[in-house]
């Protein structure tokens, strides 16, 4: 006996008309979005996507990941809409949320992918309610980019420490995005050539070459020119931490000038160390003094 053809279609049509209603009910109830907080990073430094979720569904809930279904889901594809490989699984933890109220949950894209390359990227994620079992609320689609920067300066040392021995190699990178330059400190593993860390050290006038030098705790000491009339000093350790960061005022004689001496110190020379405080309070008096009655 034949099948009725005509009876199985419609219940196929029934079932992915009852899975499309399920998939848009959650879409109605979970309004999500994606940001990223620039368009373009140095390859290494922390790609930060920041996920909105706001609830629109009459109650709260509880996202919370199944063995089988995780409540959120990220992907990156690169300029080909190849997926880019993990690090690591991703383990978001729960999250509650109240009717009406919006929450944010940021990710380090950096530590979930290989991210190392130069390059076009795209990054969107999907959040789930798995006790619904459903296709999820999608959110946009945000583009991006790596930049590799320029190798300004570098030099290998040896390290030897609780975590191990071996060669890493400090870097000061510079990009330039139109007329504004940045200055990145990044640590290599030599022995692998893996970016062990890369960050931000602040906007640079590149009027004056910046000044780097090592001192003997194994630190790298970088000064370079902020404004016109000040100068940052930052300390970078070998496990890859910023370990101090503070301004210098051009003195009355000339720039600022980082110094290293034979007992394995650096120090800036010629300079005025800039109090925070003392300028807020100095800014106080002169505008108690503009408002007085003339």
């Amino acid at each position: 006996m034949l099948p009725n053809v005509g009876g199985l279609m419609f219940r196929f049509s029934f079932f992915l008309a009852v899975l499309f209603c399920v998939s848009t009910s959650l879409q109605a109830q979970l309004a999500t979005s994606l940001r990223l907080s620039k368009k373009t990073y140095v390859a290494g430094e922390p790609v930060i996507a920041e996920i909105i979720i706001t609830n629109h569904s009459g109650r709260e809930l509880a996202l919370a990941s199944s063995r089988q279904l995780p409540w959120l889901a990220v992907t990156v594809t690169d300029s080909r809409g190849n997926p880019v490989a993990t690090r690591r699984l991703n383990t978001f933890g729960a999250m509650k949320i109240k009717v009406g109220e919006s929450l944010a949950k940021q990710v380090d894209l950096t530590q979930l992918f290989y991210l190392d390359n130069q390059g076009n990227y795209a990054v969107s994620a999907v959040v789930r309610d798995p006790s619904e079992r459903v296709q999820g609320a999608s959110t946009n689609r945000v583009l991006f980019n790596l930049n590799p920067g320029r190798k300004y300066w570098s030099q290998k040392v040896g390290v030897n420490s609780d975590a191990g021995s071996g060669t890493r190699e400090f870097r000061l990178l510079v990009f330039t995005a139109g007329q504004k330059s940045q200055l990145f400190a990044q640590l290599i593993d030599s022995e692998t050539g893996t970016k062990i860390r890369t960050f931000l050290l602040g906007d640079a006038l590149m009027l004056r070459a910046p000044m780097i030098t090592l001192d003997g705790k194994q630190r790298m000491h970088v000064m370079f020119m902020a404004t016109p009339t000040m100068w940052v000093h930052c300390q970078v350790s070998a496990d890859a931490k910023l370990v101090a960061r503070d301004i210098h005022q051009r003195a009355a004689q000339g720039d600022p000038v980082l110094m290293a001496y034979g007992d394995g110190s650096v120090r800036v020379v010629n300079s005025v160390p800039y109090d925070a405080a003392a300028v807020k309070e100095q800014e106080s008096k002169i505008r108690k003094a503009s408002e007085r009655p003339h």
